[in-house]
């Protein structure tokens, strides 16, 4: 009997190190969005589910138990924005093409045309892909095709300009298409302050893994969105900093 219970074969440690992974990763997507406060409370039913079994609690073992029996169809309701970027995910692309980084120079020029458009109080929305691809949203707007440089980016921004409202996208170290709309964020909690282009880029990040900046037309602050979280009121190195550190997240 004791020599049973050692008895494990190579493939059952490989069926546990891959269901150990994908729980994992699957923690890691959730972790700081609105699904993960959700799967917490699911998980609080299931622990009183499996007590009221226990302790002989019939009424309220029936009621989590019709409620169970559903958990699919809800987990699909409530986490249909979730599930769509997991898939999403799944099927990531490279960052840049053929496994290219942002350099250096890119960094520098998006910095300089945000502080200059911040200074200006010129509203701005630009979109940075990162493994997730942006296709389903370059079908929309104008294709540019054009280099990253500060001066193209004020003035694609510039209020007498047909494309100030839109958002710009870079993919694969270009402008690729300006004048973009994207998806607003549904989320009942975020901030009155906020305005259009705050809740496009929580919005779109709530979807991608893309790291969206943005500059207010009423305050020209500056900030950046990612993972459907948002840094405000950035100064320039502090941004530098954060806008290389999602690269670097994204591309270990």
């Amino acid at each position: 009997m004791p020599q049973a219970i050692f008895d494990i074969r190579w493939i059952d440690l490989v069926d546990v190190l891959i269901v150990a992974f994908i729980i994992y990763r699957l923690m890691l997507l959730v972790k700081g969005t609105r699904a993960e406060k959700m799967l917490w409370g699911l998980a609080i039913i299931v622990l009183v589910y499996f007590i009221s079994q226990r302790m002989e609690l019939f009424t309220l073992h029936w009621i989590l138990s019709n409620f169970l029996s559903s958990i699919v169809i809800i987990v699909i309701v409530v986490f249909q924005r979730d599930i769509r970027r997991v898939l999403v995910q799944v099927g990531k692309t490279s960052l840049f093409g053929r496994g290219e980084r942002l350099r250096e120079e890119l960094f520098e020029e998006l910095a300089r045309a945000t502080f200059q458009m911040s200074e200006k109080k010129i509203g701005a929305l630009i979109v940075l892909e990162r493994n997730v691809g942006l296709g389903d949203y370059l079908e929309m707007g104008i294709d540019v095709d054009a280099k990253v440089s500060s001066e193209m980016l004020v003035s694609i921004f510039n209020p007498t300009s047909p494309t100030h409202d839109g958002a710009a996208i870079i993919r694969k170290g270009r402008i690729s298409r300006v004048g973009c709309f994207l998806p607003l964020t549904k989320d009942p909690e975020i901030s009155k302050t906020l305005g259009t282009r705050h809740r496009a880029a929580l919005g779109l990040t709530e979807e991608t893994d893309a790291a969206v900046i943005v500059v207010s037309e009423e305050t020209g602050e500056v900030s950046l969105v990612s993972d459907g979280k948002i840094d405000r009121n950035m100064n320039a190195e502090a941004f530098r900093q954060r806008l290389k550190s999602s690269f670097l997240e994204a591309n270990p």
